[in-house]
Formats: C-alpha cells, sequence, structure tokens
C-alpha cells in the first residue's frame, strides 16, 4: 500500500447562500481542478434556525449532480418535475440534475433546532450532462455500517469499501463517499482509489492524516487563529484535508477520537464553463442554458 500524504489542509469559510442561510463552505467557485470531478463542498451545520429558516427557494440545476447528506433535522425538497419528499436524520440524496430542473430545498431543525448536515456537488461528463434528471433518495437506516475490531465506523455511502457496498449507484465518477468514526488514540488506515482524486473533511474530534515525517510540498490555504497551522498539530473541526496520490489514507485520532466524511472520485478531465448552479464545458453551451432559462425552455425532460 502506498500512503497518500497530504497536500493541502484549509478550514472551512462561513459564507451566506439561498434566502440567506448561514454555511461553511470547504471549496468552491474556484480551480476546479482541484477537486476534479467534485466542484463544490458545503457544511451547512447550525443549532439557530433563524440562521438557516429562509432556506434555499427555487433555482435552476444543469450539469451536475447534488448530494445531500443530512446529520440532524430534516429538509423538504421539491422540483418542477413534481418530485417531493424529506430528508431525514441520516438520510442522502444524490440528485442527478442532469439536462434541467427547477428545486427548491426548505431545511428544518429537529426539536433542539439543530440542523445539520453537508451538500457536495458533484461534476457530470459531457456525454451526461443532458442526460434526464433523477434522484436517489436513501434513508438512513438502508447506509450499511461497518465496525472494524478496532471500533473503527465506516458508513458508506456510495462505493465499495472493505467488501460491501453503498446503496447509491450508477455515478459516473465512480466515487466514494464515507462517513468514519475512529476511536480515541486509534491509528487507522482506509484504502483509496489509486486514480481518484481524494479529501477529508472533519467534523468532530481532531487527528492528524500525515506520516511519521512531513511531507514535502505541503501547504497551508488558510491561517487558523492568525498562526499558520502547524500539520503536525491535529485537525479538527471543519477542516478540509485534500491528499497527494496513493491507494491509501492514514489518520491518527486525537484523544476524544475523530470523525469525518472520506470522498474521493475519478477526475473528468474536462474543461468546465461554470455560472452558479450550472456547469457546461463551453462557454456556448452555459449561454444556451442561460437562454432557456429566459425563454421558458430550460426543462427539457420529464421522465
Amino acid at each position: 500500500m502506498t500512503f497518500r500524504p497530504v497536500k493541502s489542509i484549509s478550514a472551512a469559510q462561513p459564507t451566506l447562500e439561498g434566502a440567506g442561510v448561514h454555511l461553511y463552505r470547504a471549496f468552491g467557485f474556484r480551480e476546479p481542478k482541484e477537486s476534479d470531478p467534485f466542484l463544490l463542498f458545503d457544511d451547512f451545520r447550525n443549532d439557530d434556525p433563524s440562521r438557516f429558516s429562509k432556506g434555499f427557494p427555487w433555482h435552476p440545476h444543469r450539469g451536475i449532480e447534488t448530494i445531500t447528506y443530512v446529520l440532524a433535522g430534516e429538509v423538504d425538497h421539491g422540483d418542477s418535475l413534481g418530485n417531493r419528499g424529506t430528508l431525514g436524520a441520516g438520510a442522502v440524496q444524490w440528485m442527478t440534475a442532469g439536462s434541467g430542473i427547477m428545486h427548491q430545498e426548505m431545511p428544518r431543525g429537529n426539536k433542539a433546532g439543530q440542523m445539520h448536515g453537508f451538500q457536495l456537488w458533484a461534476n457530470l461528463p459531457s456525454g451526461l450532462k443532458m442526460t434526464a434528471p433523477r434522484y436517489q433518495d436513501i434513508q438512513g437506516s438502508d447506509i450499511p455500517e461497518i465496525t472494524d475490531d478496532d471500533g473503527t465506523k465506516v458508513k458508506i455511502i456510495t462505493g465499495s469499501f472493505w467488501g460491501t457496498s453503498g446503496p447509491v449507484d450508477g455515478i459516473a465518477a465512480e466515487p466514494m463517499y464515507l462517513d468514519v468514526s475512529v476511536p480515541p488514540n486509534t491509528r487507522k488506515s482506509l484504502p483509496v482509489d489509486t486514480y481518484a482524486n481524494a479529501f477529508a473533511y472533519v467534523f468532530a474530534g481532531s487527528g492528524s492524516f500525515r506520516d511519521a515525517s512531513r511531507p514535502e510540498g505541503v501547504r497551508v490555504e488558510k491561517e487558523f487563529d492568525g498562526q499558520e497551522l502547524n500539520i503536525r498539530d491535529m485537525t479538527g473541526n471543519r477542516t478540509l484535508v485534500r491528499f497527494d496520490t496513493g491507494d491509501e489514507v492514514t489518520v491518527q485520532a486525537g484523544p476524544e477520537g475523530i470523525r469525518f466524511l472520506l470522498i474521493s472520485g475519478r477526475p473528468l478531465e474536462e474543461p468546465v464553463a461554470w455560472h452558479g448552479p450550472i456547469v457546461m464545458n463551453t462557454q456556448a453551451e452555459l449561454r444556451q442554458a442561460m437562454q432557456d432559462l429566459q425563454n421558458g425552455t430550460f426543462i427539457r425532460s420529464q421522465h
């Protein structure tokens, strides 16, 4: 096995989206090659309903897939094709926008007012940009969880891991999306596709993803509390860790353990023309999408 060194470490940044939803963005709207095939990752965890209740009213999507993973609270969703539903705690929605839909997502807190979850955007290859939209709504009880001998727990949303496959299928980039919990002071190595781009997003506890020696060329994208982050230190909540090449990721959990998403996918290596929630391959295709929105022909498929 070849250890994947850390390529960069960064803190998710606070931002506003939708009708005034306060969230943290780990990456997005920058250089798409860095995370190809993934475009954007948002952490919308919040305990104050006034900071998320206005939600994400009607907006278009074309040429991408959106992956929503809910930890607490609920998200009501609907679209212009007549689809309606609610994502509860532990549920996942993998929405393939394809040729285009109008979509809305309205979060609701649990009894304690908490709304916790994540949204990832994945690019579609050129041959599937205009495919018919589809949903894969997965309840939390249908997501397999494996517990290893050392107490490490892995929920498998998509991809194959430790001989078990997740319930989401038919995704072009052959992604792996895992929710990993490693017990306190435990060192764990996790296999990753050698040919995939991979990142971890820490959202509970702390830990280190570096090997015994400091990898060369690691960059720190943001400063923490005004000081440069030392990669020898533990990384904690709302931290994005990008990995270089290799076929396994190693983590050393801190004294309270660590929980993180481990996500990987094979890069599409295609040109990207991007405007908000519409991602095409050329500027001409992007202009056509804008024209479709203006003249009412954006929705191409009812199936």
